[in-house]
């Protein structure tokens, strides 16, 4: 993530409201491959949204010089984490991947 808001700030963008993630975009596919590798699961409705607000909140801590400081991703972190979706239940149970297919 911090790549890519960093790419974006190199890149000349100006606000943070013109990064937007699509579902064909390099990092959404990135990170579906990383936490989705075999696709056994669905990709949840929210979560482009989630990608795409973890970028901006990046981009605007990188381009407002925070990560200049100790510690900056953690009021990143407090941020998102408030987007975040209960776990399944079907994930709680240790054969879940059985009972997808």
């Amino acid at each position: 993530m911090e790549k890519y808001a960093r790419q974006a700030v190199t890149e000349g963008v100006k606000c943070s409201e013109d990064l937007h993630i699509g579902g064909e975009s390099e990092l959404y596919r990135v990170l579906n491959l990383h936490y989705n590798r075999n696709n056994h699961i669905e990709v949840p409705q929210n979560f482009r949204f989630v990608v795409e607000q973890t970028l901006r909140e990046f981009f605007r801590a990188i381009q407002g010089g925070k990560d200049t400081e100790q510690s900056w991703k953690k009021s990143i972190y407090k941020i998102i984490s408030r987007l975040d979706d209960p776990v399944p239940e079907y994930f709680k149970s240790p054969n879940f991947l059985e009972q997808l297919e």
